[in-house]
């Protein structure tokens, strides 16, 4: 806890399922209950996007790569006291969305393998159908092989608008976008690694600890976050 506040990371990667990711799942839970976080969530990278799964290995392998890391983060957080939830983070390669999937579980995406073609809008509408939950991570991230910033206020519940990977600005112009379309707000580490973590923070604090993801995801829906950290 964080002056009497349930303190959690909303984003990280680990090693075992984004190829980004530098540091399994047990040291990343490890590292965020040694920096005094009740809880994490996981948001590895979809199937479609940075992922360690190779294209020709069957649908349920490919999901069950995707849920190694959090599986690893889980087992180790159940030893050490910390609340680790599931999500995942939806890219559209190379078009500038990257979208935070909360309140679905392994057995929807299992159920879903036309996730991985279909358009972004399409997508969105499914999740939404599912009672999932869609978080516009880091919206003015600019990258060279990104080929636009493109924001979907209409098809996304709301926006993460302290990454603290990302510079004050892009934070800046994301809260800007909060702002302008009446979108609430939220933070993450988006830490790849347990030194990143270490080094940045981020996430949130709450009044009310976590039974679920779902719990998270009415704090954000009804505008109960106590505090956005910042790096």
């Amino acid at each position: 806890m964080e002056n009497g506040l349930y303190k959690y990371d909303t984003h990280m990667h680990t090693a075992e399922s984004s190829r980004c990711g530098a540091s399994p799942g047990a040291e990343m839970a490890e590292t965020a209950k040694a920096l005094g976080y009740d809880g994490i969530i996981i948001a590895d990278h979809f199937l479609n996007s940075n992922t360690p799964a190779e294209p020709e290995l069957p649908w349920l392998e490919k999901v069950e790569i995707l849920c190694r890391g959090y599986k690893a983060a889980k087992k180790r957080g159940d030893e050490i006291g910390l609340d680790v939830f599931f999500a995942w983070e939806y890219t559209i390669a190379h078009e500038g969305n990257d979208l935070l999937i909360y309140n679905l579980d392994a057995e929807w995406v299992m159920a879903h393998p036309e996730t991985m073609t279909l358009h972004v809008c399409d997508f969105c509408d499914l999740v939404h159908e599912s009672s999932g939950f869609i978080v516009h991570a880091h919206p003015f991230r600019q990258e060279y092989y990104i080929k636009m910033i493109r924001l979907l206020p209409d098809k996304t519940d709301a926006v993460e608008t302290a990454n603290a990977c990302r510079s004050r600005e892009v934070n800046q112009r994301a809260q800007w976008y909060a702002r302008t379309y009446g979108l609430p707000e939220t933070g993450g580490s988006d830490s790849h690694s347990a030194e990143g973590l270490r080094k940045l923070g981020g996430g949130i604090l709450v009044k009310d600890r976590f039974t679920s993801v779902a719990d998270y995801v009415n704090v954000v829906r009804e505008r109960r976050i106590a505090k956005i950290l910042t790096a």
